[in-house]
């Protein structure tokens, strides 16, 4: 489904956040909103999830999620937090179930197809045998990919992502990476990541918004995008820009 973006607003204790932000991220496709710290990336998902006071027009799959109650909501987008609440002594398998909450009723239990529709994600993410593991005993990989189960247990088709390769090394970077892009081509997403590694994000993504000073300076193919004028400006360091596989571009240090 598609997710649309119009002059966006968002202000914080009254400090403007965002300003006139306006996107498009087609059905299927993969967005990764680049910038700053500060730039308002993180506070750009929670506004588009509804969890945020904003002005302007945003829709996902043309509804717009603000006007839905919080079950609803989490039945049409689902979101993995950049630094989400890991209960300690809470099984894998449980802390995905949290996923179904939109589909069990209240006061009542998960169903069979509840606990079907987990053991399914979690062998889908090669999880299935830490299913009765604690979450305090997983290493940052695997937390990374439970805390993506929990969001792919809500099967929605639009799936929100805050920085999902935060404090992993290159390798399971690229292990998050390549499971996202796996998953959207599978089952149709349409994703929206924040990430900091711009030629991750030059790489995986379809598109890229660049977010600075709470507005958008740059939009659209990553080779449009990652150019080493746009990455002086904006992010103030010296890069090399080189042309990958595809066209794609891959950044390096310059040295002074």
């Amino acid at each position: 489904m598609t997710i649309e973006v119009r002059d966006l607003d968002v202000a914080l204790d009254g400090r403007p956040v965002l300003a006139g932000v306006s996107l498009t991220v087609p059905a299927g496709s993969w967005t990764a909103v680049i910038g700053p710290n500060g730039a308002g990336k993180s506070t750009l998902l929670r506004a588009v999830l509804g969890l945020l006071p904003c002005r302007g027009g945003i829709t996902v799959g043309g509804v717009d999620p603000r006007a839905l109650k919080p079950r609803h909501r989490a039945r049409l987008v689902a979101y993995a937090p950049q630094a989400p609440n890991l209960p300690a002594g809470m099984t894998v398998f449980d802390y995905t179930l949290l996923g179904r909450s939109p589909y069990i009723p209240h006061l009542g239990r998960e169903s069979a197809r509840d606990r079907a529709v987990v053991a399914e994600v979690l062998e889908r993410l090669d999880l299935a045998g830490l299913a009765d593991r604690e979450l305090d005993h997983l290493s940052g990989g695997e937390r990374q990919r439970v805390v993506l189960a929990r969001a792919l247990a809500q099967q929605t088709s639009a799936l929100l992502l805050d920085e999902p390769t935060t404090a992993l090394d290159i390798g399971h970077q690229q292990q998050v990476m390549e499971l996202i892009d796996r998953l959207r081509r599978d089952d149709g997403l349409t994703v929206v990541t924040t990430i900091h590694d711009l030629t991750l994000a030059g790489q995986y993504a379809d598109d890229l918004v660049l977010v600075s000073g709470g507005r958008v300076a740059a939009a659209g193919p990553p080779r449009r995008v990652l150019t080493r004028e746009t990455v002086a400006e904006h992010f103030d360091a010296r890069v090399h820009v080189t042309s990958g596989p595809g066209g794609r571009p891959i950044l390096s240090l310059e040295r002074p």
